[in-house]
């Protein structure tokens, strides 16, 4: 036997696992990145060589390899130059029209609060745009010049046409240019390139010829539908294969004779690859995925029910779920790169052994921000500043200095020092006390403090617990904690408790799982095409015919490189019901697994029919039985069984336990306690250690704390039984640690519900677009904690919950649900539909909470399709009203009457009404289901006092940031105005009060209501308060109702902001909360005018209705430039893909990108508006709804405004161009071209001569 290696090369600590000649296995840590040597895994490769032979192997020799067996590696080099942005230099080639497309991504912003909007960088430098294009071919096309086109057959024998040929001439002369330009590496990304991949070979074997080192064509590297993904993905490949090879190949270079050894690479989905093989775009997750391989491999094995893994490493935390399969999930964002790959579904949180501790405002907060390997840690001795778990954990005596091995210190030769932590943790003691007798509150001991940064940052990774299986329809305490990573032992018992888990299985190589995992794991080979069929019996030929050929060539790949005791292949195909965009990969069932549904769509490989209707029902609630079924790809998944058995066994203990010594540890219940420490190596099978205890294992800490029950299986596993996590005893009295653990536990529930919402929803609008949101409301209907979907939302169901609160006051009965959007009643606009559910206590005839959840319906019938009619004078002429209708009475839908109004106002698709309400209504049980289990654990009263409590830590937050800007700005009252396009007036007055940090916001001048549809109630100006002061605040405080405690607010009834009942307030909700935004924030002077604007399009005739909303350019600020092409302040929805766009619709998207020079001259400069053509291929009625045409987005101090929009149409006949103006509906005739120029957001600051 030679030695085998398998290596996990982390953020902060590279792992090592080991097996030598002698059978004997070695494991080793060492710091990921260290001046003493040049590369991790190396460096440990040589020690444990040297150590087992005692030959002398120099640190600057390479390393004989003929000794090694194999070699398996993950690592995160891939994670950490995408975080990093340190790739290689690479330039986009697309199509022509498309240049910004992976710019402008789904217009989303990340984080809707942040004024000064940042998004990752472009991984590209350069871009050109390849004159070329392939439209889909539709029956539905009535264009003339369409029969001129040539037509080709794509991979999957489909027809498409080449309206534009490939230019290869200019395409070589653009490409010498960034040659020329020290460029080597390209992403080719061109429209509908995954159907019909000519072009883009083309353009790779021209690239390869010319010099380029490096082509990643997104045919090659995804070929799935979706063209901004898919760039993306193409992009990362190119930006990080390079790097890769460059990596390998210099790990190979420490060696000679490695050709005899295998050298495999871990990819994100769970599998090895060939060293030759490893690539950008499949690693990224090459690291966290050994560790789900070796949970999977060895706790799901032991324990045969569903586990969750919980990898708590140096940096942060990952979450992930095994139940006999792997999960995998093919469409991710990681460092803000939407990357479109098969991968391990793994779910990240920012908190980790090295994530920093603060105290903001009466707030513990743990992260996101990470001292990492260096400086790291205070203890660490490398100049760490800021407290992180790491040191809380050393201070409450949970980590033992003496059984680390001494790598700290700028020399790498000291062991932890916890004197400088003990220092650090005094200082923040202090400066907690200071802030709490500043509130009147009690002083905590400096233990108690530590702790409560443990307790938050335990409840922190118990978010994405929560989300994996509750929001996914899975009950969390029927699961084991699988707990690795070298810091996950210290928390297990605390976050399993917390989580209502019994049982916490800690594997024998928990501290290096992710190595173990590696040499676990089999080698995996993937092939993937796309098939664009129907399910049905006249295509499972052709279907299973491709299966069988991918299957021999997926074998004979894998086979090609090593043998194999057994290759077995997985068949899967990308399944989605027609005219949707939710797809699910889908293996078959095995026909005797359950009747068939569909004999007649019966594959020889299985019965894919019923396990997609099987899956879609589990995961999203319902079925659409009367829809055909579509076959997007085919994917062969080959797995050539290669692991390694997991290990002896250990001897059964003939005594007691004994420990090492004992050390005084901190205990939240019991404070300072003699704990028995124990050393894993001494211990034998079937021990038992009674917690409080510490075992040291090699390379982790394992915490058991008290009432918890740990014992060691033959396998050398511990198994820890931990109870006592029923019963909760806290105060109603404020406490700073349990107000930041309700703050999470709040965040938490409107999450879920918002998960379970898009789940169960079916249209493109909530399930796509992301277009509603989800809150948690107190019994007097005030906003406890909204997720972060849409702003426009805000404030504005805080008023509906509190309208129905007095309109049906003692008529609210357990099972009740109301369903409501009228303006009069808290609604934005009739699209909104709001559904709103009383919680009940079984000791309570009253609500002691309130769910709701706000959706915009894609239609509730009105004037025109879509219900966003340009034109509508009065509010009925808008779809259907709903003031206080109780959708559900005492537990029954009440759906003939539902049906009667919707229909009554003319809705034009019912079914989707109805199923995206019961989408609703099943996300506000969810949200019933989480108060209760709240209510039950810690009491009614308690959990209604924290809701307070975070309502007036809020409100603490907002008085200071207005006294901050009464200082700031030199004065205490602030005036802003603007105009709408029909020249009515929003006029504000802020008046602060300095001492109290309160203010007034008096709307008195602003306009009256206006014949026409941008007239906005009192809800909508609400939110845009709401919204603005949360973005003035400028850090992360819970969002609620006691934002406005300090907020008096007159808005003159009869104005815009205050219209009558009957109002029409359509274009209200979409653009004049937009300028309202815009005004506050000028008067604050905070931000230039963004875009100010929704851009509202609809498009459709008696057959089929298409809504978008589109970005624009945002303000700049005091120290930003403004961002171009993305959505703003009220909205954040998302824009549908262009490659879905025209496969849907009978539309050609043209064009779509920014539009250069609309964003403000200044200091700092606006962002730039989009401009977005669309060529109709058959008559269509076409509606615009838009501002910002007439006035500009301002500029403030000196900076210049942002360039108006521009609605233009193109007719084809008489090639005439028609400025539409901002809100019409107009017949398009085939052919016309919609041009829509986005406004550009205003400039900040005066330019400066000596400003560059």
């Amino acid at each position: 036997m030679k030695f085998q290696f398998a290596i996990d090369r982390g953020g902060t600590f590279t792992d090592i696992y080991a097996r030598c000649p002698s059978g004997k296995v070695s494991v080793m840590k060492l710091l990921s990145v260290d001046s003493s040597y040049l590369d991790a895994p190396r460096e440990g490769i040589r020690r444990i060589i040297q150590n087992e032979t005692s030959q002398v192997l120099p640190k600057d020799s390479p390393i004989d390899a003929s000794c090694i067996e194999w070699i398996r590696m993950g690592t995160t080099v891939a994670t950490n130059a995408l975080l990093e942005r340190n790739g290689e230099r690479i330039a986009l080639v697309i199509t022509k029209g498309f240049r910004d497309l992976l710019h402008i991504g789904n217009q989303a912003r990340p984080k809707i609060f942040d004024l000064a909007i940042s998004m990752p960088e472009n991984l590209y430098e350069e871009v050109i745009e390849i004159d070329e294009r392939i439209v889909v071919k539709r029956s539905d096309c009535k264009m003339n010049t369409s029969r001129n086109w040539r037509s080709d057959k794509t991979s999957t024998k489909e027809t498409v046409l080449v309206s534009r040929e490939l230019d290869l001439e200019q395409a070589k002369i653009d490409l010498l240019q960034l040659r020329e330009k020290g460029i080597q590496s390209l992403a080719v990304v061109l429209l509908h390139s995954y159907m019909y991949s000519e072009h883009e070979r083309k353009l790779g074997d021209l690239a390869l010829e010319l010099g380029f080192e490096h082509v990643s064509l997104s045919s090659d590297v995804m070929p799935m539908i979706r063209a901004v993904p898919r760039g993306f993905t193409a992009s990362a490949d190119a930006y990080l294969t390079p790097l890769i090879k460059k990596y390998v190949k210099g790990f190979a270079a420490g060696f000679v004779n490695l050709n005899s050894s295998s050298v495999l690479f871990m990819k994100s989905d769970g599998g090895l690859t060939p060293m030759a093989e490893f690539c950008g775009s499949r690693a990224i997750l090459s690291g966290p995925a050994g560790g789900v391989v070796g949970y999977a491999k060895t706790c799901y094995e032991e324990c045969k029910c569903p586990v969750i893994g919980f990898d708590m490493g140096g940096t942060s935390t990952d979450v992930s779920r095994y139940d006999g399969s792997f999960e995998h999930t093919y469409e991710s964002t990681i460092a803000g790169v939407q990357v479109q790959a098969p991968q391990l579904d793994i779910s990240t949180v920012a908190a980790g052994g090295g994530s920093k501790l603060f105290f903001r405002s009466g707030l513990f907060v743990v992260g996101p921000e990470s001292a990492g390997a260096s400086p790291g840690p205070i203890c660490y001795r490398k100049g760490g500043k800021t407290l992180t778990v790491t040191d809380a954990n050393l201070y409450l005596g949970r980590l033992l200095p003496q059984f680390f091995p001494k790598i700290f210190g700028p020399d790498d030769n000291q062991p932890l020092d916890k004197a400088l932590t003990i220092e650090a943790v005094n200082s923040m003691a202090k400066n907690v006390n200071v802030f709490l007798q500043q509130q009147g509150s009690p002083s905590m001991t400096t233990e108690e403090v530590v702790m409560g940064f443990i307790r938050v940052a335990n409840e922190a990774m118990c978010r994405p617990i929560r989300s994996i299986t509750q929001g996914k329809g899975h009950d969390t305490s029927t699961h084991v904690l699988a707990c690795f990573g070298g810091a996950g032992g210290q928390h297990a018992c605390a976050v399993a408790r917390s989580l209502g888990i019994s049982t916490v299985i800690v594997p024998r190589y928990a501290g290096i799982l992710s190595a173990f995992g590696l040499a676990l794991a089999d080698v995996v080979y993937e092939i993937q095409e796309p098939a664009g069929k129907e399910l049905s019996s006249g295509n499972i030929p052709y279907i299973d015919d491709r299966i069988d050929i991918l299957i021999t060539e997926s074998k004979n790949h894998l086979e090609s490189n090593q043998k194999y005791n057994e290759v077995c292949t997985e068949v899967y195909l990308h399944l989605r019901y027609e005219g949707t965009d939710c797809a699910l990969m889908c293996q078959p069932q095995k026909v005797g697994d359950k009747k068939s549904l569909t004999k007649q769509n019966m594959s020889k490989h299985g019965d894919f029919v019923a396990s997609f209707v099987d899956r879609y029902e589990r995961e999203f609630g319902f079925t659409l039985p009367e829809r055909n079924i579509i076959v997007d790809d085919i994917r062969i998944r080959a797995v050539g069984k290669s692991g390694i058995e997991t290990g002896k066994i250990l001897e059964e203990s003939k005594e007691e336990p004994r420990p090492s010594c004992e050390e005084s540890v901190y205990f939240e219940s019991v404070g300072w306690v003699n704990t028995r420490v124990f050393v894993m190596n001494e211990l034998h099978g079937k021990d038992k250690i009674e917690g409080p205890a510490i075992i040291m294992d090699q390379l982790s800490t394992i915490l058991v704390e008290p009432n918890c029950t740990a014992e060691i299986t033959i396998k050398g596993d511990i198994n820890i039984i931990v109870t006592g996590g029923q019963e909760i005893k806290i105060s109603t009295e404020m406490d700073s640690i349990q107000l930041s653990i309700f703050s999470h536990r709040f965040m938490s529930i409107a999450e879920q519900m918002g998960r379970i919402l898009q789940r169960t929803a079916i249209s493109t609008n909530i399930k796509e677009r992301l277009d509603f949101s989800c809150a948690v409301f107190g019994p007097d209907g005030g906003l406890v904690s909204n997720a972060p979907h849409i702003p426009v939302h805000l404030g504005a169901m805080q008023e509906a919950v509190q309208y129905q609160l007095s309109a049906l006051k003692g008529e609210l009965k357990s099972g009740d649900v109301i369903l409501t959007n009228h303006p009069c009643a808290g609604g934005s606009h009739l699209p909104d539909l709001t559904v709103i559910t009383p919680v009940f206590n079984p000791e309570s005839h009253n609500p002691i909470f309130f769910l709701a959840s706000r959706g915009h319906h894609a239609d509730i019938g009105g004037l025109t399709p879509g219900s966003m009619p340009p034109h509508s004078k009065l509010l009925s002429e808008e779809g259907a009203e709903f003031k206080s209708f109780k959708l559900v009475s005492e537990g029954k839908f009440r759906e003939e009457e539902l049906v009667a109004v919707l229909n009554g106002a003319g809705t034009r698709n019912l079914h989707d009404n109805l199923a995206d309400l019961h989408a609703q209504i099943a996300a506000n049980q969810k949200g019933i289901t989480l108060i209760l289990e709240l209510v039950s654990v810690y009491g009614l009263d308690v959990v209604q006092a924290y809701m307070g409590h975070i309502q007036s830590n809020a409100e603490l937050s907002v008085r200071a940031m207005l006294k901050y800007f009464v200082h700031h700005l030199g004065k205490h009252v602030l005036r802003a105005s603007d105009f709408m396009d029909d020249g009515t007036k929003i006029q504000l007055k802020i008046t602060i009060d300095p001492k109290v940090g309160a203010a007034t916001f008096d709307f008195t001048g602003t306009g009256y209501e206006v014949w026409g549809n941008c007239n906005a109630p009192r809800a909508i100006t609400v939110s845009a308060i709401i919204y603005s002061l949360r973005c003035l605040v400028g850090q992360d405080i819970p969002l609620n109702q006691g934002c406005l405690t300090p907020i008096t607010m007159i808005v003159p009834k009869g104005s815009i902001l205050a219209p009558s009942d009957e109002a029409a307030v359509v274009g209200g909700n979409v653009q004049t909360s937009q300028r309202v935004v815009d005004v506050i924030l000028r008067a604050f002077e905070a931000s230039a005018a963004s875009q100010g604007c929704m851009n509202n399009l609809t498009f459709g005739d008696e057959t089929l209705g298409y809504y978008e909303t589109i970005a624009g350019g945002a303000g700049a600020g005091p120290t930003w430039n403004g961002r171009s092409g993305v959505h703003t302040h009220m909205t954040n929805t998302r824009i549908t893909d262009p490659e879905i766009l025209e496969t849907r619709y009978p539309v050609i998207l043209q064009h779509f990108s920014l539009e250069e020079n609309t964003g403000g001259i200044g200091k700092f400069k606006g962002g730039n508006g989009v401009r977005r053509e669309i060529l109709f291929r058959k008559p269509l009625t076409v509606s615009v709804l838009t501002e910002r045409r007439v006035f500009e987005p301002f500029g403030l101090h000196g900076g210049e405004n942002g360039k108006r929009g521009r609605n233009l149409l193109v007719r084809k006949i008489g090639n005439k161009i028609i400025n539409l103006g901002g809100k019409t509906s107009v017949e398009v005739d085939t052919e016309d071209v919609l041009c829509l120029l986005s406004p550009g957001g205003g400039g900040y600051g005066k330019i400066n001569p000596t400003d560059t």
